[in-house]
């Protein structure tokens, strides 16, 4: 096991779920319920869902497009999300 990757991994995940929209449902969700255990248990279960995939995915892509290749695609993704958001506030 690789403990400075699973470090950084959990690290990295729980700093960018802090306050995210995900975070704010469960706690609407736990408020407004008699069973906050059970909103527990489900937002686990889709945080744990939705990393399996990402890694899978990740992990799939891997085999097939090299490592700078990814991370371009990435950088771009996120150059064109941050256009839109300027872009999208002026009007």
């Amino acid at each position: 096991m690789d403990w400075q990757l699973l470090s950084l991994s959990f690290i990295t995940v729980f700093l960018a779920e802090i306050g995210d929209k995900s975070q704010l449902a469960a706690i609407a969700l736990s408020g407004s319920s008699r069973s906050p255990r059970a909103v527990f248990f489900g937002t686990v279960a889709a945080l744990l869902l939705a990393s399996l995939i990402g890694v899978l995915l990740g992990g799939g892509l891997a085999h097939f497009l090299s490592a700078k290749l990814i991370k371009a695609i990435a950088a771009i993704g996120f150059a064109i999300l941050a256009l839109r958001i300027v872009w999208t506030q002026d009007e």
